[in-house]
């Protein structure tokens, strides 16, 4: 499929593709399949067994009433009109409309020493994504935040969205401060219908609004999946001694003792996961917790697997 997309003069697009999706990493999804039965097909037929299929509807035609129908569907506006009983004919949507949404906050170009930073381990992330879903023909789009709504790109199920998602990935940087719950309210008004919302941030900001955002997108319906990365030095502080940190956002500096603040840093942080991992279970959102030292299709896999058992 990617020998599909690719054209010999678009070098953007080929470097694209071999930095987030690697030939190996695509044959290795579409492995996944005959491994586990379910990526690809089975994958995206769990996610069209998701709460809101089936619901999210179009307006079709009118029809005249029959014996059956449900009077809740007659159209009282034509009645008014035309003395007679019409219902609304609706047809299910059968796909779904994916939403990749990348938090550009200058944090997330953080590395301690893994080859991936946690901006680029999210791009994997939704570069698999999103050739699973194109792979099932349905329609994903890409949205951009820092402090707020950056850019968007409209969704489509089209083999060549796939070339298009890649190549804008592959420019973007993360740079600035960023309003995580801020920009997650702005997106969830900008939704149409009930879609699939995937979130790939490392949520290093006041958690309160973020929270009352993933409550507002879970509350209009939408499926949503946090995917929570974190470097692997924010997850074990394998620092020693005096040691100087800047916010990457900030640029404030402070001094610790690295060693004696270890325990209770990894304590702060165990508890700042939990707290997410509460709240999305009581949200009825999929958190996902990750760091760059877990190989991120295995990560991947893994998660899909746990969601097909759900499902």
């Amino acid at each position: 499929m990617p020998g599909l997309l690719l054209r010999p003069d678009n070098n953007l697009l080929r470097v694209s593709v071999e930095k987030y999706l690697k030939p190996e990493v695509i044959n290795q999804i579409k492995r996944l399949d005959l491994r586990a039965q379910f990526v690809v097909k089975g994958f995206l037929q769990g996610l069209h067994a998701s709460p809101f299929h089936g619901f999210s509807v179009e307006f079709s035609e009118h029809r005249r009433y029959a014996s059956g129908d449900d009077p809740k569907d007659i159209d009282w506006l034509v009645y008014a009109k035309t003395d007679k009983y019409y219902v609304k004919k609706f047809e299910a949507e059968t796909n779904i409309t994916g939403y990749l949404v990348m938090d550009l906050s200058q944090s997330m170009g953080f590395t301690h020493r893994q080859d991936l930073t946690k901006f680029d381990y999210g791009i994997c992330l939704a570069a698999a994504l999103a050739y699973l879903m194109i792979y099932q023909q349905d329609p994903v789009g890409l949205i951009t935040f820092d402090t707020r709504v950056k850019d968007s790109l409209a969704p489509k199920s089209k083999r060549t969205q796939l070339g298009t998602l890649l190549a804008h990935l592959a420019k973007l940087k993360p740079t600035g401060p960023t309003d995580i719950g801020k920009s997650l309210t702005q997106i969830a008004a900008m939704f149409r219908h009930r879609s699939l919302v995937m979130i790939f941030s490392d949520l290093l900001a006041d958690p309160g609004p973020v929270f009352q955002a993933l409550r507002r997108l879970r509350h209009r319906g939408h499926d949503v999946i946090l995917f929570h990365i974190l470097d692997e030095a924010e997850v074990t502080f394998p620092y020693d001694g005096m040691v100087e940190f800047e916010d990457p956002e900030t640029n404030e500096l402070v001094v610790v003792d690295a060693s004696a603040y270890r325990r209770d840093y990894q304590s702060e942080i165990a508890a700042f996961r939990a707290m997410y991992k509460q709240e999305c279970f009581q949200s009825g959102i999929d958190y996902v917790q990750l760091d760059t030292s877990m190989q991120f299709d295995k990560a991947l896999l893994e998660y899909l697997l746990s969601r097909r058992a759900r499902c």
